[in-house]
C-alpha cells in the first residue's frame, strides 16, 4: 500500500518562469468544479493542503507543491465556470499554454474528468490539445462514489470512449471514499521517477 504523498505547498506563480526548479513534475488539470483540490488533499491524506472552494474557478494561479525528493506537483487553474472577464480568462489560457509547453520537467498531465457526468466539451478540447502537442497525459475520473454500482460498467465504457482512450487507461478515484487513491499515488511516484519526458 502506497503511503500518502508528502505534498508541501511552496508557492503560487502567474508564469512558468517563476516556478521553482524541479527534477520532475506532474500537473493536475480539470474543470473548475471537478475536485482537483479534494484529490490533492486525499493523495496527501491531509484535509486542508489545497483549499476546497464552494465557488468554482478560485484557483487562478499555478499552485506548486513539493514532494520532498526534488520533485513537484502543480495544481493548474480550472477551466470553465470562472466568473471573470474574458480578458482575464484569456490570460489564464496563455499562462497554462506556456506552462504545459515550456515546463521541460513535466512528466505527466493528470486530466480530471467528472465520473458522474462524463467528459464535457471543454475536457475533450483539453485532451485534443494535449494530443496535438504530443504531451503525456492520463485521464483521472473523479467522484467514483457518485456513480451508481448498477451503471458503473456502462459509465466507465462511455467515459473512456468520450475521452478517446481505452477503458483500462482511465484511473477511477473517489477523494471522499478513498477509491483508487493508493493506485494513483503509486502511478504518480512512477511518473516522477522518470528521468525525462521521452523515457
Amino acid at each position: 500500500m502506497a503511503g500518502p504523498l508528502q505534498f508541501q505547498f511552496v508557492m503560487s506563480a502567474d508564469d512558468v518562469d517563476r516556478l521553482p526548479p524541479t527534477r520532475a513534475e506532474v500537473a493536475f488539470l480539470g474543470r473548475s468544479n471537478v475536485g482537483k483540490s479534494s484529490l490533492l488533499n486525499a493523495l496527501a491524506n491531509r484535509k486542508a493542503l489545497a483549499h476546497v472552494s464552494k465557488s468554482p474557478g478560485r484557483t487562478q494561479l499555478l499552485n506548486c507543491f513539493e514532494l520532498g525528493n526534488g520533485t513537484t506537483a502543480v495544481d493548474c487553474p480550472g477551466y470553465g465556470f470562472a466568473a471573470v472577464p474574458g480578458r482575464v480568462r484569456a490570460g489564464w489560457q496563455q499562462m497554462m499554454d506556456r506552462y504545459l509547453l515550456e515546463r521541460r520537467e513535466l512528466r505527466m498531465a493528470l486530466v480530471l474528468v467528472d465520473g458522474e457526468i462524463g467528459p464535457t466539451k471543454l475536457d475533450v478540447q483539453m485532451l485534443d490539445w494535449l494530443r496535438a502537442n504530443e504531451l503525456p497525459f492520463v485521464v483521472v475520473a473523479s467522484k467514483h462514489d457518485k456513480v451508481k454500482a448498477s451503471v458503473r460498467d456502462k459509465r466507465k465504457r462511455e467515459l473512456a470512449e468520450g475521452c478517446g482512450v481505452a477503458g483500462n487507461e482511465v484511473v477511477w478515484v473517489s477523494a471522499a471514499k478513498g477509491v483508487g487513491i493508493d493506485r494513483l499515488r503509486s502511478l504518480i511516484r512512477g511518473w516522477l521517477d522518470q528521468t525525462s519526458r521521452t523515457s
